[in-house]
């Protein structure tokens, strides 16, 4: 099948849905909501506007579920802060509200599920948080505080049914997990029949108010709405604000066959930093084994020289935990936006048009904080009370998480010192069919890729959002800016926001061509790692 992508790895829900394929935008339209993004935020915002009445229509740059919603674990599970963090930040109260609405998202889905007859593998699943050897995490403070939330939790001796001993843990009741790209093919196919207009390989470049309400700007036309919601994991109308509140982290997972019933199904986290994640996924073409699916090692996004590396990191942790570990029949990794004080970013977007929302810092919560952003949005819209709008206001200052919000910022600064460093590769003879390296030419720095057959093909190394330099994601064969997030395909066109613009077209020297080492013969390392 073909399944569009905005990446070169492929995870297990894109090789196991039902192809998707929507038209371009035909031209100029009018409608009620313009929802811009086709995964779960974006679908559910139109399911829950459909379901008011709103005339919804829904764009994409690729297509349904081709952004990151198409690389998540789709865990339904407690915030990453878990809920002693929150309770430090917020208080018990507002820990409480972040409770309820987690459980409020989870119901709806599976509600939404029930409604449609959506075929996704919903189930529920108790999950359990652990302590890594070492660690100082004190999981007793999160079992009461995780209590005081109002959430249903106990105190365990150790994680049942696992061949190796977990020590004490927390054990939260009744999470969730499904197959995330059937719940879109589902949700899509009851858009559609509701007269929902779904366009994809429409991607928007901008979003400006007029006398007649929101323009949304696409290559293929205009359109006119009362209302926009952003629902593109990040934002890219919003040029700074809210890119200072959040950063970009790539995540990895692999795949792995186990035998049916040889691991417990259950949802597994630990306190590492990173931490890694599991859970279990049946496959339909082997019927006696499971896919034991484990995640993390995240990392700031272009800011690992090697992340191949990560998935033998994540094999090697498995096999050490789960001896019937068989082959690894998948492997990926996606963008999650870690906000600076742990609570995702919902509703009116600030500095904008009250007709004009935004759902992002997901903070690896995404199915979870997605939904809640729906309910939000919804409700905002049909002037409804909701406890939660101020508590994810867009808007609200990162006062919570100050620290971190001081070290990010310092990291994002300290990449701009790369234009005054010099070329990964000294010409473009030096790069590998298959990989990609920074090259300085004259004043100026190009990110040139060569191709499997041999070819050359140079953009510039400036991001088009803010002008920090790119870097080489040999996972993804992307250019990957590792001030905020934003991804670009070789030929420079853009894979992930808030970038909106291609990077510029460049023309390679012949004089790169000139051999300071064998054409194809690898590149070394780069300095700055």
């Amino acid at each position: 099948m073909t399944f569009p992508t905005n990446g070169r790895s492929s995870s297990v829900w894109m090789d196991d849905a039902s192809e998707l394929n929507f038209p371009p935008l035909p031209g100029d339209l009018d409608t009620e909501v313009c929802i811009i993004g086709a995964g779960i935020a974006g679908l559910t915002t139109a399911y829950l506007l459909m379901k008011e009445g709103k005339r919804v229509t829904v764009i994409d740059a690729l297509g349904v579920a081709a952004g990151e919603t198409g690389r998540t674990t789709a865990h339904f599970f407690p915030p990453d802060e878990w809920y002693a963090g929150l309770e430090h930040k917020f208080g018990t109260d507002k820990a409480r509200l972040v409770a309820g609405a987690y459980a409020s998202a989870t119901q709806l889905v599976e509600d939404i599920v029930a409604w449609e007859a959506i075929p996704c593998s919903f189930e529920r699943l108790d999950g359990y948080l652990y302590n890594l050897p070492g660690s100082a995490t004190d999981l007793s403070e999160e079992f009461l505080a995780a209590k005081r939330a109002g959430v249903h939790v106990d105190f365990c001796d150790r994680v049942p049914g696992l061949s190796f001993d977990t020590g004490p843990c927390v054990r939260y009741r009744n999470q969730a997990q499904f197959h995330p790209v059937q719940y879109l093919v589902g949700l899509a196919d009851c858009l559609v029949r509701n007269g929902v207009a779904i366009y994809g390989q429409t991607p928007a470049s901008q979003v400006t108010q007029t006398s007649q309400g929101e323009c949304v700007s696409t290559a293929h036309g205009q359109i006119r709405a009362e209302t926009v919601v952003v629902a593109t994991n990040t934002p890219f109308n919003n040029r700074v604000v809210m890119h200072t509140k959040q950063a970009g982290y790539r995540t990895y997972v692999i795949g792995v066959l186990v035998p049916k019933g040889s691991v417990p199904r259950i949802l597994l986290w630990d306190t590492g930093d990173p931490y890694y994640y599991v859970r279990l996924q049946p496959l339909w073409h082997h019927p006696n084994h499971e896919l034991l699916i484990v995640g993390g090692l995240d990392h700031k996004v272009g800011q690992d020289v090697h992340p191949e590396h990560r998935f033998q990191e994540l094999e090697q942790w498995t096999r050490g935990h789960f001896p019937m570990a068989q082959s690894v029949e998948y492997q990926w990794s996606g963008e999650v936006m870690e906000p600076a004080d742990g609570l995702a970013y919902l509703g009116r977007n600030p500095l904008d048009s009250d007709s004009v929302y935004v759902i992002t810092g997901d903070s690896g919560n995404g199915m979870t904080h997605t939904t809640i952003g729906a309910m939000i949005i919804r409700d905002q819209l049909m002037k409804r009370p909701n406890p939660w709008i101020t508590l994810f206001d867009p808007a609200r200052k990162a006062t919570h998480g100050l620290g971190e919000f001081a070290r990010e910022q310092a990291n994002t600064l300290s990449q701009y010192t790369d234009w005054v460093k010099g070329g990964e590769a000294e010409s473009a003879a030096e790069i590998a069919p298959g990989q990609g390296a920074i090259v300085r030419d004259g004043t100026s720095k190009l990110a040139v890729y060569r191709d499997d057959g041999g070819g050359l093909h140079a953009v510039s190394a400036a991001c088009t959002h803010l002008g920090c330099q790119v870097h080489w994601n040999s996972v993804e064969r992307s250019w990957d800016c590792p001030c905020h997030g934003s991804r670009f395909g070789t030929d420079g066109a853009v894979l992930h926001g808030p970038a909106h613009t291609p990077l510029a077209a460049a023309e390679l020297p012949a004089a790169q061509e000139e051999p300071g080492r064998a054409a194809g013969q690898p590149r070394p390392a780069s300095p700055r790692h």
